[in-house]
């Protein structure tokens, strides 16, 4: 018993002694990387959650401007913490991979009811009862969303959606279906098995201005891989000149950890011309 005793003293003049070396703190203060706004949406007659990173140094006074990103599963607790910080990290003046950009990080309410289109097959029917309504979320975007977001920021023309797994669904359909809403696509992980892979028959809506589709995946098995490759395939067979287009297979990645590689990526690619 005299013994732990003193150990205990020992330990607790240890602890006193080791303390008193340690510098005093000064101040202390809440650490952000962006905004977060709620908006109330007419279309999905619902309050949305925006997160919004502004590049450093923006200005709401300013007469420069910047490019677009939308991030599908834009939440605090999904993709926008870690694509915020690709986007900071890739425009910065040493690296030059990209442009200085806002991104508009989009949370999610029902994913599996806002990025999915009506499905034919009975089993997604049953396993997302809430499905079918990506139209309408479609037309949130367009009509609610990037609007809203131009004429409160200092925005280009120029914007880019990221989406992945059921966000890859949304971007594809986006894609055939309503090109002109963005500039770039970067899809990653498509769910495209949805509705027994019809996405895949229709014919893209033809467009005329300048766009850059970036598609990837990783070891995610033989349907998810392959209708990757055959989306690739399809929009290349129909491929003009103002189309960049490019294909990722992450063989050490799977359908948890490919999107931020793969977005990495993307911006390489897409942003090629700038690098000095």
């Amino acid at each position: 018993m005299k013994y732990s005793i003193l150990g205990l003293i020992f330990q607790f003049i240890t602890i006193v002694a080791f303390a008193q070396d340690l510098p005093e703190k000064i101040s202390e203060s809440d650490f952000t990387i962006g905004k977060s706004i709620k908006i109330e949406s007419k279309i999905l007659n619902e309050t949305r959650d925006l997160n919004i990173y502004l590049p450093i140094g923006y200005a709401a006074d300013s007469l420069k401007t910047y490019p677009v990103i939308y991030l599908l599963d834009g939440s605090k607790d999904e993709d926008f913490i870690h694509i915020s910080g690709i986007v900071q990290f890739g425009s910065f003046s040493w690296i030059n991979m990209l442009p200085e950009s806002i991104v508009v990080g989009i949370g999610n309410v029902d994913r599996k009811r806002d990025f999915t289109y009506p499905s034919q097959n009975e089993l997604d029917q049953k396993e997302f009862p809430t499905s079918g309504k990506s139209q309408t979320f479609i037309d949130f975007i367009e009509k609610e969303l990037q609007p809203f977001i131009d004429a409160t920021y200092n925005t280009t023309t120029t914007k880019t959606i990221i989406g992945q797994s059921l966000g890859g669904l949304l971007a594809t359909e986006i894609l055939f279906k309503n090109p002109q809403l963005f500039d770039n696509y970067i899809i990653v992980s498509p769910s495209l098995w949805w509705d027994d892979e019809k996405l895949l028959d229709l014919e893209p809506v033809p467009y005329t201005s300048q766009k850059a589709i970036y598609i990837a995946g990783g070891k995610e098995g033989e349907v998810m891989e392959r209708t990757a490759k055959e989306l690739f395939n399809k929009l290349k067979k129909s491929k003009t000149q103002n189309t960049k287009l490019f294909y990722d297979f992450l063989e050490d990645k799977t359908h948890g950890d490919a999107l931020h590689n793969a977005v990495y990526n993307a911006f390489e690619k897409i942003h090629q011309p700038i690098k000095q």
